[in-house]
């Protein structure tokens, strides 16, 4: 399990030397659409988390749905975002091969970054898997932030209007999808460090970090 300092810590930092954190010919993705909430998009969820709990079984530690998705009343790309907690993130003979059956491609590898891997589900429901071990901090972030969001709604317009005004920068200036999240991080910082604060990760306002957020 994480420390309150390991889920706090907005990290966004490459070390020196790392390799492409992208697979084969998979990259960022241009073009960002944000549209409005989707009340089937929990339905979508359900079939993903099935796909996944049928490929791997018990194998599966948490699987939960993040992201804009998750939220009700939230602007999102319609893309879903999922977390997968496996036993060892590295020992990929393990977890790998029973998700490529079901569907899902291997787009990004980041073991720098908590051990991540990012999957794409094109079919039936295009979704984003994401792979963490059991000490990873973002799975309990994103549950945080996700449960944030649905109980304040003033944070949630706030941060949808921040989508909304990146994604139209972003296609105007013709960049991608980490350009749009780039632009919105300082939000996402500032709603975080609300959560935190609230929960008694941190101590109150003014002492949370600056560094950037990975959302």
């Amino acid at each position: 399990m994480p420390t309150p300092e390991e889920i706090t810590r907005h990290e966004d930092d490459v070390p020196t030397g790392a390799p492409s954190a992208w697979v084969g010919d998979a990259r960022p993705e241009t073009g960002v659409e944000v549209v409005e909430p989707d009340p089937a998009w929990p339905a979508a969820y359900a079939e993903v988390a099935a796909l996944v709990r049928d490929a791997l079984g018990d194998r599966v530690l948490v699987l939960q749905h993040v992201g804009s998705t998750a939220v009700p009343g939230l602007v999102a790309k319609p893309v879903l975002d999922v977390d997968l907690v496996v036993g060892d993130v590295d020992d990929e003979a393990a977890w790998l091969p029973p998700l490529e059956a079901a569907g899902f491609v291997l787009r990004v590898r980041e073991p720098w970054w908590q051990g991540h891997r990012g999957l794409r589900l094109t079919s039936p429901v295009v979704s984003n898997l994401h792979v963490f071990g059991p000490g990873a901090a973002e799975p309990v972030r994103h549950r945080i932030f996700r449960d944030w969001l649905t109980e304040h709604p003033e944070d949630r317009e706030r941060y949808a209007e921040a989508k909304r005004v990146a994604a139209r920068q972003t296609e105007a200036a013709g960049e991608h999808v980490m350009d749009y999240n780039a632009r919105k991080q300082a939000v996402v910082r500032e709603i975080y460090d609300r959560a935190f604060v609230a929960l008694g990760l941190l101590p109150g306002p003014g002492t949370a970090p600056t560094t950037p957020l990975r959302e």
